[in-house]
């Protein structure tokens, strides 16, 4: 393996892992309006911290899916 390949490999990592931190947090945002909407359609309306906890894990959750092969 020489230098160029080590340094390939390294930089491909620090791409994969800025593109998956930016896809989680769009899909927070997008999860967060979600659970706020579906909560107002069954006649809930949760406090803010209940709405982001719930997004939290829903995204947590697919990310970790997604994640594994």
């Amino acid at each position: 393996m020489s230098i160029m390949e080590a340094l390939s490999e390294l930089v491909e990592s620090v791409v994969a892992y800025v593109v998956m931190i930016l896809l989680g947090v769009v899909s927070f945002f997008v999860t967060v309006f979600i659970v706020q909407y579906g909560s107002q359609l069954a006649g809930y309306s949760p406090s803010g911290d209940f709405a982001v906890l719930s997004a939290a894990l829903l995204v947590a959750a697919s990310m970790l899916s997604g994640s594994m092969r």
